[in-house]
């Protein structure tokens, strides 16, 4: 799998390996369909996250490592949804604002898993380049995906949260396609946060007796 590592083509100066492209292309796809309440977004997300696995592993184990949590909680998605589809009145899952304590636990776990993969990452530099930002990346992606996992309407802040550090990141380390998707990440981030915050809304007024559907 060494042509993972290959480049695909030159963009702006800056060199587009095929792992890059094709990983974020797929997280991109898993991010519309997850704007659309589809069943398909974990395992668009668990594919990309084996084609990122394959490139990384055998010569940089902490990027590879991080992939699997990420196939890991793609898993668990797919296992919730599949549980809670046909709940809605489309047969999709419903979706809901989080409660102030799932809140407080979701930034809790945020900011203490931030703090303790950071720390990870110092204690052995061979598992990532730049310890604090990448941890923040990793754990605000695994805690967006938890969140969305829960049908909470809050995962689209945690992805929003993730890009605000993402995009400069990426382009900073010269993953220019990976910032350009982040760009891309806000863009559908916002329009999907208007989609869910609504339907949330919807679901949660109550139908008046004999009032249309």
């Amino acid at each position: 799998m060494n042509w993972l590592n290959s480049e695909a083509f030159a963009l702006l100066g800056q060199h587009i390996i095929w792992s890059d492209m094709i990983g974020n292309i797929l997280g991109l796809v898993a991010l519309a369909l997850g704007w659309r309440r589809s069943l398909l977004t974990w395992p668009a997300q668990f594919v990309s996250g084996l084609v990122l696995f394959t490139a990384f592993y055998g010569h940089l184990t902490g990027s590879a490592g991080k992939q699997v949590v990420v196939m890991a909680v793609a898993a668990y998605g797919w296992w919730q949804w599949q549980r809670g589809k046909g709940r809605g009145d489309d047969g999709r899952i419903t979706v809901r604002f989080a409660t102030w304590t799932e809140r407080a636990a979701l930034a809790g776990a945020a900011a203490a898993g931030t703090v303790a993969v950071a720390l990870l990452f110092e204690a052995h530099p061979s598992l990532s380049w730049d310890p604090w930002p990448d941890a923040y990346i990793f754990v605000g992606t695994v805690v967006a995906m938890y969140a969305q996992a829960r049908g909470m309407v809050e995962f689209w802040l945690a992805w929003l949260l993730v890009d605000l550090v993402g995009v400069p990141l990426n382009f900073a380390n010269g993953y220019a396609f990976s910032g350009f998707v982040y760009i891309i990440y806000g863009a559908l981030v916002l329009s999907g946060l208007r989609d869910w915050w609504l339907r949330s809304r919807r679901m949660s007024q109550p139908t008046l007796e004999g009032a249309p559907a």
